[in-house]
């Protein structure tokens, strides 16, 4: 990247002026068109925008180049000021940015979206900016390649733990190519900061170990400058930039109002005559009248290419996530030349087995601390970059307590892989705060997560080995407990070497037809048994292994359903999981069963997972004593 040694000259200086009219015009165009928005963050946080490109290594024609500068804008609702930037730096037409503002169907949406060309992160919950900064700067580390990654953050969000998560992660790793600024106006939604929530960004940042450099965020040499020194930085810094909200409009100016306020068709008169811009609002309302919103058809990445190996298959009881640790570090030594992988743990790597990757490529694994909202983040903003990323915790902390991260990570249509041990009642002594009974319901809620539940050690190393080639969300949860390799009605490996795993097709482990149970996870083992029991009294059942749940096996179903009853059994929530999504399916089938469901009905005690799945009348012996009594009529 090419970058002046000095200060802008007096006509570059002009220029960047003359442009910032234009800019401030277009976001009160924009805002007041729509009557909604952010217009007085957007003029405070703007000079910063367009000195920063002006500068960076970006391409319009070309905005996902690999060796390009990465921008991330955390403060999502100053979109007027991205939209003009980029679009005054020619990434689109301005008239459609302005017209289109707001606009159902457009690409222009309140807050920001990666399907705008030129912005690389959807944002707006505050907090979660620097986080991405950081994946995005770990890619370019990960895959050997040049350039940095600049975050504009607002104020007001500073006082998000994540930010201070992300601040010791970033001094951690030493991610000296990661620049952030802090538009530091001083204002926020309810008034001044000092009063909303006192705090000393300075001091903060200081106290993590960051270089600070403080500036006028309105001065264009001041700002350049800025940058130049924060390149050569041996750390991470924070440019603070003191700034007005509203700059340049005299009746704006250190105005909290017009922190989400659009200004009215009159104010906007006296504003643009101030500018000195002229008044398009006829126009832009007369594009905005005649706009065709398009369809979205963005392409969706291909798969990787990826060595898959020979399967590892237990002969003696094993966890499912001892197997999911031995097949990670066999993938990883296997593709480390090839592909890029990297791993994030929690400070729980013995118990969920990502040490054994950590010692094939130690410098791809990334150890965030208990910091889970800071490390979904990057470990998702990462992931798009084209590194396969893996996300280790358990249940509770790596999918309950990070549902928003994943959900931002959804929308911005991230390539991630959790791995979430330590799920359902098989934590057993650590009891109902860590028993994660809810990740099918929670998860199934993000539109593009696909869950794939194990039931063995045999079948998590096979769905491990699948996810590692795939490109997209994915939730694998498992238990802690061993289970004993499932076999199928011949006494051999049901998941042997020969087994394909696909996604959304159930697996029949037993047939019969008295009536058929679904089962998943932990609760296969224990569903055999319950065969077993019930076969001894000539009651014989059909079982299935539903690995997919949100992607119901309808050949499966249909076949279950013909039965006349189904059962379903599992240890997460009755109301959410498998039991009420094969619900729904049945009634969009329009078949005709009888449908039970066995699940957790309630939060769980501490103790032997053998004693809370007794406790729960979740284990072999209750559940097929309920069966029998269902099936004797």
């Amino acid at each position: 990247m090419q970058i002046l040694e000095n200060s802008l000259t007096n006509e570059e200086v002009d220029n960047l002026k003359q442009l910032a009219l234009k800019a401030r015009s277009a976001i009160l165009h924009m805002t007041t068109l729509a009557a909604s928005g952010h217009p007085g963050g957007s003029m405070s946080t703007l000079d910063m925008l367009l000195t920063l490109y002006k500068i960076i290594n970006v391409d319009p024609t070309n905005p996902k180049k690999e060796d390009r500068d990465i921008v991330i804008v955390s403060h999502g609702h100053v979109s007027p000021a991205v939209y003009s930037t980029l679009a005054l730096n020619g990434f689109f037409k301005l008239d459609d940015a302005v017209s289109q503002f707001r606009l159902a169907g457009s690409i222009f949406e309140g807050h920001i979206e990666p399907d705008v060309p030129g912005v690389e992160w959807a944002t707006g919950n505050l907090g979660q900016g620097l986080s991405a900064g950081i994946g995005f700067a770990l890619a370019k580390r990960v895959k050997n390649l040049p350039g940095n990654v600049y975050v504009l953050m607002g104020d007001g969000e500073q006082q998000k733990g994540q930010l201070a998560e992300a601040r010791r992660f970033a001094v951690k790793y030493n991610l000296t190519n990661l620049i952030a600024f802090v538009d530091y106006n001083g204002l926020q939604i309810s008034g001044k900061t000092t009063n909303v929530m006192p705090q000393n960004i300075k001091d903060n940042y200081l106290s993590d170990g960051w270089n600070i450099i403080e500036i006028d965020g309105h001065n264009y040499c001041e700002i350049q400058q800025a940058i130049i020194e924060a390149q050569k930085a041996d750390k991470p810094t924070v440019i603070i930039a003191n700034t007005v909200m509203g700059k340049s409009v005299s009746f704006m100016e250190n105005k909290e109002k017009y922190h989400g306020s659009a200004i009215s068709e009159e104010q906007l008169v006296q504003a643009l005559q101030e500018l000195g811009q002229e008044n398009k609002l006829d126009y832009y309302k007369k594009l905005r009248n005649e706009f065709i919103p398009k369809v979205n058809h963005s392409a969706v990445p291909a798969d990787f290419t990826v060595k898959r190996g020979n399967n590892i298959l237990y002969d003696k009881p094993n966890g499912n996530r001892e197997a999911w640790g031995n097949a990670l570090a066999d993938i990883a030594n296997l593709n480390k030349n090839d592909l890029p992988f990297a791993v994030f743990d929690c400070d729980l790597a013995g118990s969920v087995k990502t040490d054994g990757f950590a010692k094939v490529l130690p410098e791809n694994f990334f150890q965030g601390g208990i910091m889970e909202h800071n490390t979904a983040t990057i470990a998702g903003a990462m992931s798009k970059e084209g590194v396969q990323v893996f996300f280790a915790d358990f249940g509770v902390f790596g999918v309950d307590e990070t549902y928003n991260q994943h959900r931002l990570n959804d929308i911005n249509k991230t390539n991630l892989k959790i791995v979430t041990t330590h799920v359902g009642l098989d934590v057993g002594e650590d009891g109902k705060t860590h028993q994660c009974i809810d990740y099918i319901g929670v998860m199934r809620n993000l539109y593009n997560f696909k869950i794939i539940i194990p039931a063995c050690p045999d079948q998590t190393d096979h769905i491990i080995r699948y996810a590692a080639g795939k490109w997209g969300n994915y939730l694998i949860p498992m238990g802690r407990s061993k289970i004993a390799s499932i076999l199928n009605e011949n006494g051999q490996k049901y998941f042997d070497a020969n087994y394909n795993f696909v996604y959304g097709k159930a697996d029949l482990l037993r047939r019969g037809s008295k009536a058929a149970i679904f089962a998943t996870g932990a609760v296969v083992e224990f569903a055999l048994e319950v065969v077993k029991k019930l076969e001894a009294e000539n009651l014989d059942v059909t079982l299935y292994n539903l690995s997919s749940p949100c992607e119901i096996d309808e050949e499966a179903l249909r076949c279950a359903a013909s039965t006349g009853i189904i059962f379903t059994y599992e240890d997460h929530n009755v109301n959410t999981g498998i039991g009420a999504l094969i619900a729904q399916k049945i009634v969009d089938l329009e078949l005709k069963t009888k449908l039970i469901k066995f699940g957790v009905t309630d939060y769980q005690c501490s103790g032997s997972a053998k004693d809370v799945f007794r406790r729960a009348g979740l284990d072999a012996e209750t559940v097929a004593e309920k069966i029998r009594k269902v099936l004797a009529g």
